[in-house]
């Protein structure tokens, strides 16, 4: 008997909030030791942090009690620089933005990822 197929958990994007900056990234001084491509990722999410703030991650980030959003976890106390799945939902936010997809569409390609 074959068990019955289970909807994925749904990730909890929150609303960004208005006027959200990239200032508490983390910067290329705090992650010295990781390579360049990690580096870049930060680069990303300073470049997009309102749309950062609108993702919820859908690694174990979402535990802390500092957890907010996907900007949260660039920022000091977050688990970006070793984890590749919010990596890998900065790389899919911000190549989508650079597209010109909305908030929503960004939502939903991250859902159908990771969902």
């Amino acid at each position: 008997m074959v068990a019955p197929a289970r909807a994925a958990a749904a990730i909890e994007h929150p609303d960004p909030r208005p006027g959200i900056d990239g200032r508490d990234v983390l910067t290329a001084e705090h992650l010295a030791a990781f390579p360049d491509a990690v580096l870049e990722i930060y680069d990303m999410i300073r470049e997009i942090p309102h749309v950062a703030d609108g993702i919820g991650c859908a690694c174990g980030c979402t535990a802390f009690p500092t957890y907010r959003s996907l900007l949260t976890c660039y920022q000091a106390g977050g688990m970006a620089m070793g984890c590749p799945i919010c990596q890998g939902e900065a790389r899919l936010a911000y190549r989508r933005h650079q597209e010109g997809q909305s908030l929503e569409q960004i939502r939903r390609a991250i859902d159908a990822r990771w969902g």
